[in-house]
């Protein structure tokens, strides 16, 4: 499975619970060892937006591709 196979797959995982609060995920770009990825929706400006992407996403895409040390997550239109 490709690196970014094994992100997305990652990003499937957590998506649901972002929905589930209004809110969504999309990869931007993966430049190892960082992955881009958009927050949407009610996600944008969220007061645990932080918290999120350290414990929800930033786990799962480490968890599928260890290799990727950072998740950085870019504003809308960057």
């Amino acid at each position: 499975m490709t690196l970014q196979e094994r992100i997305e797959r990652a990003l499937a995982e957590v998506r649901p619970y972002l929905e589930s609060d209004g809110g969504g995920i999309e990869l931007v770009r993966i430049e190892p060892p960082r992955v881009y990825v958009r927050l949407l929706g009610a996600c944008q400006d969220c007061s645990v937006k932080h918290t999120t992407m350290k414990l929800g996403v930033e786990n799962s895409i480490r968890s599928h591709a260890p290799e990727i040390e950072e998740v950085v997550a870019l504003d809308y239109g960057a």
